[in-house]
């Protein structure tokens, strides 16, 4: 990746993050993380020769109102809703929330992510820590379909699963039973 990419700005050079996926037993739709404080949810679109859109659906800041886990979070889970009582939640009432219901699970993630720019996509190689066990990320994102089936061939990676972190992460931790990759 480094040596087809062009020159990019240095900040995305490097950069890491803690951040927090709420994975749901019924939800393959909507990637929900809570990142820098701020609960990010993604919808899945549309996949095309293997590639997947996403659309990002909500970033919200904690506290959360009751009002806001009631209209898009909840229903992002695809879960039944638990009783809520209080009128906002901060970020350790919501944890509470995810951990006391049947159907979520809060899965810590440590990202280490280098940036690279290859055929016009904006690429990423990661170093990724899900709950501890250590797996390695390769994307490509662009809205020119053509762009990233070049860079998956310049990477030699064709023939390989694509698969998005919510499915990877579902593998890892034993929602999904299914091989981590091929």
């Amino acid at each position: 990746m480094a040596r087809l990419s062009m020159p990019v700005p240095e900040k995305v050079w490097h950069r890491e993050s803690d951040e927090i996926y709420i994975m749901s037993r019924t939800n393959d739709l909507n990637n929900t993380k809570i990142r820098d404080g701020k609960m990010d949810v993604k919808s899945y679109v549309t996949t095309t020769d293997g590639l997947e859109q996403w659309d990002p659906k909500l970033k919200a800041e904690f506290p959360i109102s009751k009002q806001q886990l009631v209209d898009e979070i909840f229903p992002a889970f695809m879960v039944e809703q638990p009783e809520l009582i209080e009128s906002e939640y901060s970020f350790d009432a919501f944890i509470a929330l995810i951990d006391n219901h049947p159907d979520l699970q809060a899965v810590k993630i440590h990202k280490e992510r280098f940036g690279y720019m290859v055929n016009n996509t904006i690429c990423e190689v990661a170093n990724v820590l899900v709950n501890g066990a250590k797996i390695v990320s390769i994307n490509s994102e662009s809205t020119e379909l053509e762009d990233i089936q070049q860079t998956i061939k310049d990477v030699k990676l064709e023939g390989v699963e694509n698969i998005n972190y919510l499915q990877a992460i579902k593998r890892i931790i034993g929602m999904k039973n299914l091989p981590l990759a091929n």
